[in-house]
Parts: C-alpha cells; structure tokens; sequence
C-alpha cells in the first residue's frame, strides 16, 4: 500500500517549473533568436523562410534604408548634418510605427540605438566615414568571437545547430559533425573578416561613397546566401548519422 498523497506526484513536476535557468536552456533560447531558426522548421530553406530568417520586408527595410538614405543624401549634398539627420528620423518612424502596431519594437530599437551612435561618432569628428565605424566593431566583434569559439573547440554554429535540432551538444561526440560545424564558424569569421579587409581600406582612405556602397553589398547580398548554405550543410552532417543508426537497427 502507497503512502504518499496525492500532492506528491505533482511535486516534481512544480519543482522543474519553478527550476533555475541553466546555461543549456540560455544556448537554447539564444539559438531559437538566432537566423537560423525559421529556416529549421523544414527539411529545405524556401524563400519565405529564408525572408522571415532576415526579419522580412520590414526588418529588411529597417536594416537596409538608413544606411541607403545617409549614403544618396551624403553624396548629392556634401552636407553632414542633413545627411546623419534623414537616417536617424527613418529609425524613430521605424520605432513609432512599430509602437502603434503594438509589435516587437526590439529590431527597431537596435536599430535606432546603431543609427544614433553612427550619428554621433561621424557628429562628433566631423568625418563622414566615422558615421560607419560602429558597423566595424560589430564585425570586429562577431568575427573575435567565431574564432575564439573554434580555437576552445566548441564552434558557435554547432551549439546553434544543436540546441536548434534538440540534439543539445550531442554533436561533439560525432567526429564528422564536429569537424563541420568548425568549418561552417570558420566560413562566418571570413565573412566577417572579408567585410574588414575590403571596407577598413576605403574608410581610411575617406572614400564615403565607395564605403557606403561596399556596405551594403557585403551586408544583406553576403549573409543570405551563406545562410541558406548553412542550413543544408547543418541538416545533411546531422540527418546522416541518425539515417546510418536506423540503417543498422536490426528488421523485426
């Protein structure tokens, strides 16, 4: 005969939802933020996928038209104030529209948080191509930590993946997956690494317009392809080893 009560069935199940958050469930959170993502729920990206990956329509205007404008207005003026002005205007309408519209104002935000600071450095030394020098320390940043993920051996990519697929950090044990998600971190520091070695030169050089344009070239052009290769080398290295496992599964 049970002597427990009726509460304790329930007791475990209330002490994992009042749980602390781990460091898993943080990896896991920050890869369901990640770009990656929407491209997860099928078996091959499709351009809606891919569109929603880079924040759609809107979060493709909102990353691209205010470097756009800054660089036309720059160009056909000469005139700096004006030019920093029109963009940082572009990111509070971003931000108000995205108010009314009771939607996540995080993007815009950010976003506007990039614009004003540019604003304010390329304000502030009176140099045009300072106005760019925020987007330098972010791929500064982003490639730094890429390598350094690789060099502790444990890739960016693959613990996006992993927590992605539900297969945690399971991949490590995998000689073969490992190898390729170092490779795919590697290919996303060059991309990074890339955008440095081509625009750092015009920037020192004090071509703006040249800048700008290499901006957005290397921006949106570069990433999305790169993307999608992700996500089919992610899902072709982590379906082979779960296919070879059933392969070898005895038939009943």
């Amino acid at each position: 005969m049970s002597t427990s009560s009726p509460g304790d069935d329930a007791r475990p199940e209330s002490e994992q939802a009042k749980r602390p958050a781990t460091f898993g469930d943080a990896l896991s959170q920050a890869a369901r933020s990640s770009g990656l993502a929407p491209l997860a729920s099928g078996d091959a990206p499709t351009g809606k996928a891919l569109l929603s990956a880079m924040g759609g329509i809107r979060g493709l205007i909102e990353a691209i038209l205010p470097g756009l404008v800054f660089l036309v207005a720059y160009s056909l003026t000469r005139d700096l104030i004006p030019s920093l002005i029109a963009p940082v205007v572009i990111g509070v309408g971003f931000a108000i529209a995205r108010l009314v519209q009771r939607q996540s104002l995080t993007q815009a935000i950010g976003g506007l948080l990039g614009i004003a600071l540019s604003a304010v450095l390329a304000l502030f030394t009176g140099r045009a191509e300072d106005y760019y020098v925020p987007g330098f320390w972010t791929n500064g940043g982003y490639a730094l930590g890429l390598l350094v993920s690789v060099m502790v051996d444990w890739p960016i990519i693959g613990l996006i993946a992993g927590y992605l697929l539900g297969v945690g950090t399971t991949w490590r044990t995998h000689p073969g997956q490992r190898r390729a998600m170092r490779w795919l971190t590697l290919v996303w520091a060059a991309m990074f690494i890339a955008r440095l070695a081509v625009q750092l030169p015009l920037y020192y050089s004090g071509n703006v317009d040249a800048l700008g344009a290499t901006r957005l070239l290397m921006g949106i052009p570069l990433y999305a392809p790169l993307l999608v290769l992700t996500w089919l080398v992610v899902r072709a290295v982590f379906q082979k080893p779960q296919a070879e496992k059933q392969a070898d599964e005895p038939k009943l």
